[in-house]
């Protein structure tokens, strides 16, 4: 006998049959049941939407990457409303740093929504291929139509976003704290402090100077002991040679991955240091389209790829680039969605529904930025729950 599952979409069944005969007439009776019993209902329509600007200074105003001091952190919100009033919500992040604006930002989102109004409002993949048409590049606001959309959809279907990426695979996901560039000392000190919170993961950004960056590493280690995994994002500043002394030189102190050592454009010196170094090595900024991805894991030429919402360009684009790591047996994470508790949800959501994330998220740096017009996503024991409310699970704050 065949089974299959109901699901709140009319037009979804699973089918497991013994045979071909057997999926042939359950899948009739399936044709009948929702024909029959399912009324038809009009199809929802994007009727309007709205685009606002927000700025969350860093509780550190010298925050720092190499190369950059990120003060604050820009973006935008979007809200797509349907005709019986539905709202789904997205946050685009203008980094500056990767030569974003939130003006640019801001007349993007604007193109994309003029584009998709009077559109099915449930129409994710066709309405992201209008939104991809409408301009090149500024993928951060292209991922804030695509969450938007999303929202929306679990909020019609009244379940948690989850439930419309596939379902949830894990109930928490453990978080993985990022370090700012600062002395030695200071880094230590500010590691030490995350862990006797509850973090069990921290990431040290790196300089670029191999003695001094090992230096950084010594000194975490040493404070928060071997029960603590540490990772390095040097973002770009190595070159080759001086990649593999850093990683020689910190491979006593258990490093469990180099992120982006190199430029994004390098791949070969990125693959050359994944080959020969014994940490693994993950590509991030190398990672930003679903071509550059199927190259990297088909390939092999990494170890492990860095999921990140904005710099993909959606939820679909990033669903698809775990895909290719899954099957090419390549290690994949949630990496620095930074920004408003808006877009550490919709990542969240996404991390509980993909089988293979198989290390800690970067879904906790909302809690060093100020004035988020967000609240909920509360971290205990260096760890999210997966929201169970419909959508997203958060909530604006009062006014």
């Amino acid at each position: 006998m065949p089974y299959y599952s109901k699901t709140p979409a009319r037009h979804i069944r699973i089918i497991i049959a013994a045979d071909a005969n057997d999926i042939f007439s359950a899948s009739v009776r399936v044709r009948a049941l929702v024909s029959s019993k399912v009324p038809m209902r009009p199809t929802l329509k994007i009727k309007s939407y709205t685009i606002e600007r927000v700025s969350l200074p860093d509780a550190d105003p010298n925050w720092r990457i190499s190369g950059f001091a990120i003060p604050t952190n820009d973006g935008c919100i979007v809200t797509l409303t349907a005709d019986d009033g539905t709202q789904g919500e997205g946050y685009a992040a203008a980094f500056a740093h990767l030569g974003a604006t939130q003006e640019g930002t801001y007349q993007a989102l604007e193109s994309m929504c003029k584009r998709i109004v009077g559109r099915d409002a449930l129409a994710i993949e066709a309405n992201m291929t209008v939104v991809r048409g409408t301009i090149r590049g500024n993928n951060p606001a292209k991922g804030a139509m695509d969450c938007a959309l999303h929202d929306l959809l679990a909020r019609v279907l009244k379940v948690p976003l989850y439930q419309v990426l596939g379902g949830k695979t894990r109930a928490k996901v453990p978080l993985l704290r990022i370090l700012s560039i600062k002395s030695p000392a200071e880094v230590r000190e500010k590691a030490k402090e995350l862990t006797d919170k509850g973090y069990r993961y921290v990431k040290i950004k790196a300089a670029g100077n191999p003695k001094e960056d090992a230096e950084r590493v010594k000194l975490v280690r040493q404070a928060v002991g071997d029960k603590v995994f540490i990772c390095v994002d040097p973002n770009q500043a190595y070159r080759t040679k001086s990649a593999i002394e850093f990683a020689r030189r910190v491979e006593e102190y258990d490093v469990s991955i180099l992120e982006q050592p190199v430029g994004d454009a390098d791949i070969a010196s990125l693959e050359t240091i994944a080959r020969n170094v014994a940490m693994p090595v993950e590509a991030d900024e190398s990672a930003t389209m679903v071509e550059q991805v199927m190259d990297l894991t088909a390939n092999r030429r990494i170890d492990a790829v860095n999921l990140k919402i904005p710099r993909s360009g959606g939820i679909l684009n990033v669903m698809t680039m775990a895909r290719l790591c899954e099957i090419n047996n390549i290690g994949c994470r949630m990496g620095a969605n930074v920004g408003s508790r808006l877009l550490a949800a919709h990542a969240l959501h996404v991390a509980a529904a993909l089988p293979n994330i198989d290390f800690a998220c970067e879904l906790a740096e909302f809690e060093r930025l100020q004035n988020d017009p967000y609240e909920g996503l509360e971290v205990i024991d260096g760890e999210l729950t997966v929201p169970d409310e419909i959508g997203t699970g958060v909530r604006r704050r009062a006014a």
